[in-house]
């Protein structure tokens, strides 16, 4: 979360409207689903990891960490349509492999649209997209709070990690072990507390349950950058029908 953060604020794209990587972004998943996933989400795909890497700059080894991670995930639950149980046991599934490859495509090309617009755009935009929007202010702010709380996790957790360690905790795999579950059992309530004192700190700051207010500008729309949105996005749709 933290890396992903980081390129969200330093990308080359970050100055460009919300708006501009809201509709490349979401484009890309309704092509995705509407479309067969060959060839056109082996595209989106492409277009996605282009846009990243080169133009918004994201750097190669992050994008493929963060690809990693939902790939794994999806690899995973795909390669169960490979087999199918009858009479004789566990079996090969027809067309098993195929489906398995259609499905793996598919949820990684609509992956890689999200993870476009979350290293292109950080959360604070986003917010203010989601009540320029008119979306309720309830969950707005539930959205905020839960981001920020991920960070008040993420923290608790590496400061627990690293007392683990400087008590030789991790050593061996028997203290690794045993390490790791004191972590998750006392993860969840530390983490609490903290959101507890950041809730306390705000009241005492005078802040009474109405919106946490962002500063964020509004950047005008690029007739160039739109031109080449949809551009991309009619490409993507003249393959999909022609294939189809």
């Amino acid at each position: 979360m933290s890396t992903i953060d980081r390129v969200a604020h330093t990308n080359r794209w970050r100055s460009r409207s919300l708006s501009e990587k809201a509709l490349l972004a979401f484009g890309l998943l309704v092509v995705t689903l509407a479309f067969p996933p060959w060839p056109t989400a082996a595209a989106v795909l492409v277009a996605a990891a282009a846009a990243a890497m080169v133009g918004a700059r994201v750097p190669v080894r992050i994008w493929g960490l963060a690809m990693a991670a939902p790939v794994g995930f999806v690899v995973t639950g795909a390669a169960t349509l490979m087999v199918s149980l009858g009479d004789g046991g566990p079996a090969l599934a027809p067309n098993g492999l195929v489906d398995a490859a259609a499905l793996t495509l598919r949820a990684s090309a609509a992956a890689s649209a999200l993870l476009l617009l979350a290293f292109t755009t950080p959360a604070s935009d986003l917010v203010a997209g989601l009540a320029r929007a008119r979306v309720p202010a309830e969950i707005v702010e539930l959205a905020l709070l839960i981001y920020r709380f991920l960070f008040v996790l993420a923290d608790t957790f590496a400061a627990m990690h690293a007392a683990q360690e400087a008590r030789l905790g991790h050593v061996d795999w028997r203290r690794r072990i045993r390490s790791s579950g004191l972590l998750a059992a006392n993860l969840l309530p530390r983490a609490l507390d903290r959101a507890h004192r950041m809730e306390a700190g705000l009241a005492a700051r005078g802040w009474d349950g109405g919106p946490l207010r962002v500063m964020t500008p509004r950047r005008p729309v690029s007739a160039a950058g739109l031109a080449a949105v949809v551009a991309t996005l009619a490409a993507l749709v003249g393959l999909g029908v022609a294939t189809r």
